[in-house]
């Protein structure tokens, strides 16, 4: 093959990657508008003052939802935090965005985990506790037990090493919604529900959807101890006689969004 088909190849190559990372960046754009269709209801925003003076935390955000919610509910400020922040847009949204809204959007690369770090954002933007934390997508994520792959998988063999891929922690929702309920007066929660599918975004053993028993593990420890609505696939408030109808509920969705609060 001549240099010059070389060169063309490897331009076209180029082209073909610049192509998907558009397409990506679309999908992200399009799916993020069509979750907060079903989200919105969940910051039962009054149609008069919106969400103003309000403080909204998005973790493991896209980046996109903060633009949106800004533009439509104009809270007083917005702050994103991700592990990898590596949106090319990210930076964009945080700058221009000015020029359409006044609620102040911050993006940092952070993980929930850090306490560190985001206790310094925290202190830096003037903010004790937010009045919403939106996971959205991400609560699968946010696994910290030990790893229970061999529960799902009999041949797996877990080998502690730093990336642990193969690996699915366990979900501590007790510990996990302490720690959201600290950072926000309430929880919204957007998961997909599709255990049967690969997580591919997953880091380490922090990933891999949620099987209906383990939603079923976490609305019973909701049940009873917090305030839990729900948003979709229908509105109702969770009681402790719920759990037991959950699991139907989930036979007939691939979404669910609810929130959580403490008890008044």
């Amino acid at each position: 093959m001549s240099c010059e088909n070389n060169g063309l190849v490897e331009r076209l190559l180029k082209c073909k990657d610049e192509l998907e990372k558009c397409q990506n960046e679309l999908q992200t754009w399009t799916n993020s508008l069509e979750e907060l269709s079903e989200i919105e209801d969940a910051f039962e925003a009054d149609k008069r003052d919106k969400l103003h003076g309000k403080t909204i935390l998005d973790i493991g955000t896209d980046c996109v939802k903060p633009l949106y919610i800004a533009l439509k509910f104009e809270p007083d400020k917005i702050i994103g935090i991700n592990e990898d922040l590596s949106y090319s847009y990210a930076s964009d949204i945080e700058q221009e965005s000015k020029l359409f809204t006044d609620t102040k959007i911050r993006l940092y690369n952070c993980s929930f985990f850090d306490k560190v770090t985001l206790g310094k954002i925290l202190e830096k933007e003037g903010i004790g506790k937010f009045d919403f934390v939106l996971v959205s997508k991400t609560l699968h994520h946010l696994r910290t037990g030990e790893c229970i792959r061999k529960e799902r998988d009999e041949k797996h063999e877990h080998q502690k090493d730093e990336t642990e891929e193969c690996c699915i922690y366990r979900f501590e929702g007790r510990v996990t919604f302490e720690k959201l309920l600290e950072l926000g007066k309430r929880v919204i929660i957007y998961e997909c529900f599709v255990p049967q599918d690969k997580d591919d975004d997953k880091v380490r053993g922090r990933g891999g959807y949620f099987t209906r028993n383990e939603w079923n593990d976490i609305f019973k420890h909701l049940s009873g101890k917090y305030t839990v609505k729900f948003i979709t696939p229908q509105k109702f408030q969770l009681d402790k006689k719920k759990p037991n109808e959950i699991d139907s509920i989930l036979r007939k969705v691939d979404c669910v969004c609810f929130y959580v609060e403490e008890q008044h």
